[in-house]
This record gives structure tokens, C-alpha cells and sequence, in this order.
């Protein structure tokens, strides 16, 4: 059972399609529910994440520089499998604790990017433990229709380029390794939600309205154009000694263009998904 601290954040959590306020607000954050090393009861937890490409997170077990590892880590350590809730996802994952020069290098990407994890390690002598949890399946959008679970996922990506615009308004002169990953996982995320839009919705939605075919060709036109400014911003990123200040302005043209094209399909899609 989530304790009396936990509980409130995760329901406000699940209520708010992973959008929470007070101490969490503006956190990338994930529910976690492992499986309890003793009890064999589920155990949900919120964590603080860091984006690592599409298919895995990464955790930290920190426990605010406790001597202790947290209950969570034990817990995956007995059952490795786990299910991860981002606020649009529910989906399972297995746990791999990092070890060695990988874990040293997660973990030093990590401090670079929030101070907070090397405050954390210099409170205790336990080496805090980096969790990879990778996909493993999962499912729809926690949505009550069609039409909510697209706004659901729009949402989702509007919520993650505030943070990275954010944290390139906050950055230093060097870009930093966790940016840069933060900017691929976008990319890639948004790559493969219009590849499933282009490749399933589309379709369906030409064949059952065909009157729709013009906004159907647009938005597949948007896609492309999207596709061309993600490619930008991957090529800009990849190139070594790269300054923030070089990225920010194509962040800033994905963001402008994304929106504009969010809110044109939801309100051409989302009344044709619901009806």
C-alpha cells in the first residue's frame, strides 16, 4: 500500500493524466507498482524518471539519501517485473539494475542535469542504485474514448517540450548529455505516433469519411513537415560540441509547428472519434 505521503500524489496523478502539483510539479514522473519482496502485494510508488530512448527509464533509487535503499528497489530486485503508469500509458516493464562504468555514466548524466541526485549520493555511503525499466508490453491509452486518448497523448507531448524548452532556458554553455537524450526520446516518440497515425488512423478515417479526405491530406502533409524538423533537430544535436544555444531555435520551430498542428487535428479528429 502507497504511504500516507505517496497516496495523494498518486491519485492526484491518475486523476490528471500525469500532470501533479507540489512537490512533483514539473517532474518527469512515473507511478512504479512492484511486486513486494516479502508480502507478494502490489506496491505503487511515484519516481522521478529520466527519458532513455523509446523503449526504457530510467530510476534512481535515492530515497532522499537515506542509508536505506527504498522498499521499491528490493522489491524489483526479488521480482524484476514490474508496471510503469506515465499519465497516458500503463504498460510492463522488467527492471535491469545498472552496474559498473554503465551505472557510473547514467548516474553522472543524471547529476549533470538536476544537482539534486549528487546531493542525494553525498548524504549517504550506499551507492545509490540506476534501474533501467524496459518496455516489455502493453496497451491503449488510459482513456475513456478515442477521442480523449488522442487529446490524452497530444497532451503528453506538449507536456515534455515545455519541460525540454525549459530546461534549455535553464542550461549552461555546453549541452548536456541528458538534454540531448531528452530531445531524442521526443523525436523518436513523435516519429512513431504519426508512423501509427499515418500507417492505422488515416486509413480508417478516409475509408469510413471520405469527405475528410482533404483534411486527411493535410495532416499527413504536416507529418511530413514535422518529420523534416525533427530530422533538423536530430542532425543538430548529433553534431559534437554543439551549443544550446545553436538547438534551442530548432526546439523552438518543432514547438511552433507541433502546435499548430495538434490543435488542427483535434479539432478535425477527435468529434469523427467520439461520434
Amino acid at each position: 500500500m502507497p504511504n500516507d505521503f505517496n497516496l495523494p500524489v498518486i491519485e492526484e496523478f491518475r486523476a490528471n493524466g500525469g500532470r501533479v502539483g507540489g512537490y512533483f510539479e514539473g517532474a518527469r514522473l512515473i507511478l512504479l507498482t512492484t511486486t513486494g519482496a516479502r508480502s507478494g502485494a502490489p506496491h505503487t510508488v511515484p519516481l522521478a524518471y529520466l527519458p532513455d530512448g523509446g523503449e526504457r527509464v530510467l530510476v534512481i533509487g535515492s530515497a532522499g539519501g537515506s542509508p536505506r535503499h527504498p522498499a521499491w528497489y528490493h522489491n524489483l530486485l526479488a521480482n524484476p517485473r514490474a508496471t510503469v503508469e506515465d499519465g497516458v500509458f500503463t504498460y510492463e516493464v522488467e527492471a535491469t539494475v545498472l552496474s559498473g562504468a554503465e551505472r557510473d555514466r547514467v548516474f553522472e548524466r543524471a547529476a549533470e542535469a538536476e544537482e539534486g541526485w549528487r546531493n542525494y549520493q553525498s548524504m549517504t555511503t550506499r551507492v545509490l542504485p540506476v534501474v533501467a525499466l524496459e518496455t516489455v508490453s502493453g496497451g491503449p491509452p488510459n482513456a475513456s474514448s478515442p477521442g480523449a486518448a488522442l487529446k490524452l497523448v497530444h497532451d503528453a507531448f506538449r507536456r515534455e517540450l515545455s519541460l525540454i524548452r525549459k530546461e534549455f532556458a535553464d542550461s549552461g554553455a555546453s549541452l548536456g548529455v541528458q538534454l540531448r537524450m531528452n530531445c531524442l526520446t521526443l523525436c523518436q516518440g513523435l516519429r512513431n505516433h504519426h508512423t501509427g497515425e499515418d500507417t492505422a488512423l488515416f486509413p480508417y478515417l478516409a475509408d469510413r469519411y471520405p469527405e475528410m479526405a482533404p483534411t486527411i491530406d493535410r495532416l499527413s502533409g504536416e507529418h511530413e513537415k514535422i518529420a523534416a524538423l525533427v530530422a533538423q533537430l536530430q542532425a543538430v544535436i548529433s553534431t559534437e560540441g554543439v551549443e544550446p544555444a545553436t538547438v534551442q531555435p530548432e526546439v523552438e520551430r518543432l514547438t511552433e509547428e507541433l502546435e499548430r498542428h495538434l490543435a488542427y487535428e483535434e479539432t478535425q479528429l477527435i468529434p469523427l472519434l467520439d461520434s
